[in-house]
Order: C-alpha cells, then sequence, then structure tokens
C-alpha cells in the first residue's frame, strides 16, 4: 500500500472529495484505486478564516510499483509501513513463576495484558477498587466531601487518567507502533473506532469505565489474575555486599479479613503512578536507586468554552466537526521561569483530585461529548529539585505541603481555593465570584491564590495571564477563574532503570515504569512504556528458564 499526506479538503466536503482528491494526486482512474483508509485526519487552524482537514491516507493500488517511481520525488508519497503488532515472546510449557504488575493505570493495564496475550498469566495487584466502585468513592468526595484515601481519583482501577480528558495523542518516539497497539486495545474494549485515525484522539470518564472493565475480563481470561484493595507495602529484595538486589517477592497488607501474603517472584512491574507515595518511601528504604527529578506547579484556569472556540476557530466556532476547541501555550518568564498549559480540556471540569486527608488538589475531566459550559486547563510553572534539594524524595513533600496550604486557604474542608484573574494579577483576594461559574466540587472557597505556591510562581504566573491574553483573545479577562492548586502533573521521583532492560540500575527484576516511576507523561505513553515492560519482561523470563 502507498501513504498519501498533506491531503488538504474543506471542513464541509462530501465524503466522495476524499476518493477524488486521492486519484487527482496519484493522477489514476477510479478503476486504478482498489481501496483506501483514512490513517490520520486533523484539521489546519493556523488561519481562522481558512480552517481545513487535512488527512493521510493508506491506498491499495492496481499498479503500487509504477505509482510509486513515477512519484518517487515527490516527499508526500511513501509505502505504508507495517504497523502489526509482534508479540516478542511466548510462556514456555510449565513455566512455574508467575509476573507481578503493581498498580493498574494504563501502564500496569497494559504490562498485564501483553504479558496474559503471551501466556505469563500475570497477577495483577491494585491497592484501589474495581473501577465502577471506586467512581463511587471519587464521586463521595466530589459531592458529599468524604475522602477514600485508597480509592479516588489517584488509586483504583484505570488509574487516574480515568478522570481525565481521556487524551490519546503523544509526543513520545514510536518506531514499534505500540501506540496502534494502545488504541486497536481500546477499540475491542468498546472506544469510538475513529480514535485510530483522529489527529487527537480522546474517550472521555464514562466511556473509559466500560473499556477497562472488559479489558480486566479479556486478561482474566488468558489466565492473568487481578487482586483490588491488594495494596504492596513491601519488597523483598536479596542484596550483595556491593548493594546489587534481585526481587524475591512482594508483600500485601492485610484487608479486612483477608491476612497478609507474601508472592513469591522474580518479576515484579512496577506502574504505581505518581500519587503512590508511601510505596516510594518502601522503595527508598529498601535500597532502590531513585533520584528526583523535575516537574511542575500552579492552578487551574477556567474560563467560558465559547470564548476558547472563538478565539481559536474565528467564524467557524461551534462547527460539529471541530468540536470544542482545545489550546496549547507557553511562556518563558524574565524570572528565568517557563509557565505552560497542561491537561487542557475542553468542554470540561476541574475536579477534586487528592488522595490524602487534610490536603487539596486540582485536575480537570471532559466527557467524550466535551459539552459542559468552561474549557479548563493546568497553567504551571515548571521547578527542578534545586527548587526542593534533599534527598530523592524531597519532591513529595514539597508538593504536601503546597496540598496543605491550599486545604487551608480553601478553608480547611476538600474546597478549593479561587480566585478571579483580575484579583489575582491585582495582587488583592477575591471575596466573590464573576461571570464563570466553577465547575469543581465540593465547591470553591474565594481567596487569594498568592498563599499557596511560592512567590516565584506566583509572579512567573502573572505574567504569563497577560501574555497569553495576547494570544486568545480573553485568556486574561477579569472574571476567568483561577482553582487551587495543580501539584500533581507528574512524578517528582523517577525510579531510575537501565536502557536496554529497563529493570532498576541497582535491583534486578524491579520494571519501574509509567508516571510514577518517571517514564511516561499521559495515558498513550503510559500504555506504551507498560508494553515495552511486559516485553523485556517476557524476553528475560524466557530466557531465565531456558
Amino acid at each position: 500500500m502507498l501513504r498519501l499526506t498533506e491531503i488538504k479538503l474543506p471542513l464541509d466536503h462530501p465524503d466522495a472529495d476524499l476518493k477524488a482528491a486521492i486519484l487527482k494526486k496519484l493522477a489514476l482512474r477510479d478503476a486504478d484505486l482498489l481501496a483506501y483508509t483514512v490513517f490520520r485526519r486533523g484539521y489546519d487552524a493556523r488561519k481562522k478564516a481558512d480552517i481545513h482537514f487535512v488527512y493521510t491516507v493508506d491506498c491499495e493500488l492496481k499498479d503500487e510499483k509504477a505509482v510509486l517511481q513515477r512519484l518517487r520525488d515527490d516527499r508526500h508519497v511513501s509505502v505504508t509501513p507495517d504497523m502489526r503488532y509482534r508479540y516478542v515472546a511466548r510462556a514456555p510449557d510449565g513455566l512455574a513463576e508467575r509476573p507481578v504488575v503493581i498498580g493498574m493505570g494504563p501502564c500496569g493495564l497494559f504490562a498485564g495484558l501483553i504479558l496474559a496475550q503471551m501466556g505469563f498469566r500475570p497477577i495483577i495487584l491494585e491497592r484501589g477498587k474495581a473501577v465502577r466502585e471506586r467512581t463511587q468513592d471519587t464521586w463521595g468526595l466530589w459531592r458529599k466531601g468524604k475522602l477514600n484515601p485508597e480509592s479516588n481519583v489517584q488509586f483504583g482501577e484505570g488509574g487516574a487518567g480515568t478522570f481525565s480528558d481521556g487524551k490519546l495523542h503523544s509526543q513520545i518516539k514510536d518506531p514499534g507502533y505500540r501506540g496502534r497497539k494502545v488504541l486497536t486495545e481500546f477499540v475491542e474494549a468498546g472506544a469510538p473506532g475513529e480514535i485510530v485515525w483522529v489527529s487527537k484522539p480522546h474517550i472521555g470518564t464514562f466511556k473509559l469505565v466500560g473499556m477497562v472493565e472488559r479489558m480486566r475480563a479479556k486478561i482474566i481470561a488468558l489466565g492473568g489474575e487481578v487482586r483490588f484493595q491488594a495494596r504492596v507495602d513491601d519488597f523483598e529484595i536479596a542484596r550483595d555486599a556491593e548493594g546489587n538486589g534481585q526481587v524475591t517477592g512482594v508483600r500485601l497488607a492485610a484487608h479486612d479479613d483477608r491476612p497478609a501474603e507474601r508472592i513469591a517472584t522474580r518479576h515484579v512491574v512496577l506502574a504505581v503512578g505518581h500519587s503512590a507515595r508511601d510505596t516510594f518511601y518502601k522503595l527508598y528504604e529498601r535500597g532502590v536507586h531513585m533520584e528526583a527529578k523535575p516537574f511542575s506547579i500552579g492552578f487551574r484556569v477556567e474560563h467560558p468554552q465559547s470564548l476558547i472556540d472563538q478565539a481559536r476557530f474565528g467564524k467557524f466556532a461551534g462547527h460539529p466537526a471541530l468540536g470544542a476547541a482545545d489550546y496549547k501555550l507557553v511562556h518563558h518568564c524574565g524570572n528565568g521561569r517557563a509557565v505552560y498549559s497542561f491537561c487542557m480540556c475542553p468542554g470540561g471540569t476541574v475536579v477534586a483530585a487528592t488522595s490524602e486527608e487534610g490536603r487539596v488538589v486540582t485536575n480537570g475531566m471532559s466527557q467524550y461529548s466535551r459539552n459542559e459550559r468552561n474549557a479548563n486547563a493546568a497553567l504551571v510553572v515548571g521547578i527542578t529539585p534545586d527548587d526542593y534539594p534533599g534527598h530523592p524524595l524531597a519532591g513529595i513533600e514539597f508538593q504536601r505541603r503546597l496540598e496543605e496550604a491550599a486545604f487551608k486557604a480553601g478553608g480547611g474542608t476538600y474546597a478549593a481555593p479561587a480566585q478571579k484573574v483580575g484579583d489575582f494579577l491585582a495582587g488583592r483576594p477575591s471575596t466573590d465570584l464573576g461571570s464563570v461559574t466553577p465547575s469543581y466540587t465540593p465547591g470553591v472557597h474565594p481567596t487569594d491564590l498568592a498563599t499557596c505556591l511560592p512567590d516565584y510562581a506566583v509572579a512567573a504566573i502573572r505574567e504569563a495571564l497577560v501574555a497569553f491574553g495576547k494570544q486568545i483573545r480573553g485568556f486574561d479577562m477579569a472574571d476567568a477563574l483561577l482553582t487551587g492548586v495543580e501539584t500533581r502533573t507528574s512524578s517528582p521521583v523517577r525510579v531510575t532503570r537501565e536502557r536496554q532492560s529497563l529493570q532498576s540500575l541497582n535491583t534486578r527484576g524491579l520494571y519501574p515504569g509509567g508516571e510514577g516511576a518517571g517514564y511516561a507523561g499521559g495515558i498513550l505513553s503510559a500504555a506504551v512504556d507498560g508494553i515495552e515492560l511486559a516485553e523485556a519482561v517476557a524476553l528475560d523470563m524466557v530466557a531465565a528458564s531456558a
């Protein structure tokens, strides 16, 4: 097959126009084009007066070689790559050991799925609850201010990405097309088929719930095992005199009538997510090599979605083919800091995302429809370990201090501190709200957000808001709403691993991955990392059994 790129068509084009454009591009007759499929469809909105679709298509032709030879100098025509996923190994017959996967977010879910598909019968341990029970607990915080520290936005089947916009695009390098495997598995589990070909696919929370359940059932049908409310409290690691270790097992905490338990294994995928702070401390105590890493802190900002649509799409605002507009912004400040938008949720809501009592954390979420009244995004400032010097886990304590300050500023409940942009820029506390209705539940408390972040972060965000107002008209409107704090943008820790084996630098058999270990930044990249970890585990287990 041949791949054609940069086919441009109007937003309202008839379906037949795409085929006509392909034939024109290749200078072929209708009979010469046997079939075609859309590989990618995006839109170009750089000129608001001329927004159009941009297609990449794969074509099956009668005489591919002749066409390729004729168009060999055209950079928009190439051979379609083979994107089929190929398993790296199969479990040997009679293999007694079972790999353990800790965590059932995107990384752990796909590590478990791929291991199960290769016949290794993984045991997946998730400290939280199954996704529907977890959803009830999460709504308990949002509606009643009641937090379950083991079942919330951060902990439970599906991971933190379940309560997000469900974005499925990433900028990772993916020469093995593992991302394609992720998307096709999602479609098989019930995701809309369009996620395979739209340029910025997303799913949304309600659709993710059913998909995760079906993927769990698939893992179990293939011989895997999934245990919920199974928190790993300790790691058994045999270390030599030089400090090099080998995982020999994990220990589970007792739960209700279930006693504490040991599971023997020499292969553990660590996919715990960025909020498993107690797990990081236990790993540190057990001598697993880790280091502090940069992350970002800031607030959520809300605008009317109509304002963003108009600024981005002009006369095309509200066009059904475009949906709710998004944005991506960055500003390099005079104090040397960078402020950027993160996890932008068109037509979404700001949600309570804490996992610890006495702390407030915000995040953003959208449903598949993206039809809520507000747009929201995190406005965050990049920070480095120089801002929180100390041991490798100092970033966790830094996050906690900010989250405690937000809890206090919000009135000592799980209400979030909030401030109108106009008041924030003027350096005065907000005493009321304006025209932008906050979407955060269990509610907001108008106050002075400057008390919740370091002075350098406050100054940077103030400067960036004005700069962003020049890029998106109305972005710095006085009634736009800031809600704090956003601290869990990524893990403050990297559990370091070898480049080739993907095992911990000093602990064989421990495979750190996903967002929590510092190797991913979103659903798709975490899922791809999970596949790579599963492949590494499978190859090592096969080699060890030979």
